[in-house]
């Protein structure tokens, strides 16, 4: 082979190399920026919902105990019947507490008698002493005769008293209106007050409901700490009762209490809501979901999370400045609402930051932002025909 023909093959070769290399790099300057979506953040308020876990309960839930022994001699009502305040429910054995009373009675006529007699002689014997006619010995007997007469006579009155309080309790009433539970004892049981089976029924008051909930210490304490900061508003708490089957009751409670200790158990912050249950749709013991609203973010700003960039040095988010290039840039957020952060600090009302496609986003580079039709912004304009 000759010399000119290696010279040949070697020119080629290396036309060849720099022609490709050349066309590769007029290729990689030709890419196109990425395409990207951003989104404009603005200061606005935004309503805060939080959601709980919670159990239904009776307003007034009242354990019917009886308060005099004896055998249970009758029932008047049905299991699960809805009853007044005042209506009767069981009898105690009455009889005995009227003989009770009876022989009450007769001590008091007793202790009146006695007392009348005194007060009489008593009378007697001071307008004696007065004229000098009997001792002070006599008058001090009479005096304290006629002061233990007395106190026999009260006492005899106190002695009715309880047995006719002993009487009524031999009829043991309704409390309270509520629905009547299961009845712990039977008729013909023998009933010791005082004991720990003295417990005849239950009535609980359901309407209105009570619905009972614990609050996290951490999401109480970082409410407590963005209302004192400002950030946080509260106005009146309405609370929404979702029950087992994922049916929201259509009557909206009041959160009526939130205790102000935290539960060392537990190390929650106990809180309850009432509401209105005059169709009986909610029953005691139930577990449901509570949502309470009435807090509100005043002029925050909100980012979605997907924007966020969790890095080493802290949270990120790419911002697109008013050249349609990418600047990364430092957060500091606040609480999750919903699918959003709260921002506390690094952006600003008007701030554009990019949402979809930040993992191409190259921070001092062009972007291409993508708008609701998903053609670019300058392919878009080029598009659109001339008015003139």
């Amino acid at each position: 082979m000759s010399s000119i023909k290696v010279k040949s093959i070697v020119f080629s070769i290396f036309f060849c190399c720099v022609f490709l290399g050349c066309s590769k790099e007029k290729k990689q300057k030709g890419l196109p920026p990425p395409l990207v979506e951003v989104e404009a953040v603005n200061e606005k308020d935004q309503s805060l919902s939080l959601s709980f876990l919670g159990q239904t309960e009776g307003s007034k839930s009242v354990e019917i105990r009886a308060q005099v022994s004896g055998i249970l001699m009758r029932r008047f009502h049905k299991e699960g019947q809805y009853v007044e305040k005042g209506q009767a429910l069981f009898e105690i054995e009455p009889d005995r507490y009227k003989a009770d009373l009876e022989q009450a009675l007769g001590m008091l006529k007793q202790a009146k008698v006695k007392f009348t007699h005194a007060q009489q002689e008593k009378k007697r014997i001071i307008s004696l002493y007065k004229k000098n006619a009997v001792s002070q010995k006599d008058r001090d007997s009479v005096v304290a005769l006629f002061n233990a007469s007395k106190a026999d006579l009260d006492i005899a009155y106190a002695t009715v008293d309880e047995a006719k309080i002993r009487l009524s309790y031999a009829y043991v009433t309704a409390p309270v209106s509520g629905y009547v539970s299961k009845d712990n004892k039977t008729v013909g049981n023998l009933i010791n007050a005082g004991s720990p089976d003295s417990l005849l029924t239950v009535i609980n008051q359901v309407d209105p409901m009570y619905v009972n909930f614990s609050v996290p210490s951490p999401q109480y304490m970082e409410i407590q700490k963005l209302l004192k900061e400002g950030r946080l508003r509260k106005d009146t708490l309405v609370a929404k009762l979702v029950l087992s089957d994922s049916f929201i009751y259509e009557t909206p409670g009041s959160v009526t209490f939130i205790d102000k200790q935290i539960n060392p158990r537990t190390s929650t912050v106990a809180a309850r809501a009432d509401f209105a249950n005059a169709n009986m749709q909610i029953l005691p013991g139930q577990f449901v979901r509570v949502l309470v609203s009435g807090f509100t973010f005043a002029k925050s700003i909100f980012v979605p999370q997907k924007a966020i960039i969790q890095t080493q040095k802290g949270s990120m988010v790419i911002v697109i400045n008013s050249e349609n290039t990418a600047e990364i840039r430092p957060v500091k957020l606040g609480p999750s609402v919903q699918e959003s952060f709260l921002v506390y600090e690094g952006l600003k009302n008007g701030d554009r930051i990019v949402v979809e496609g930040n993992n191409k986003a190259i921070p001092g580079s062009p972007v291409r932002i993508r708008t609701d039709s998903a053609v670019p912004v300058q392919e878009k304009s080029k598009e659109a025909p001339s008015k003139s």
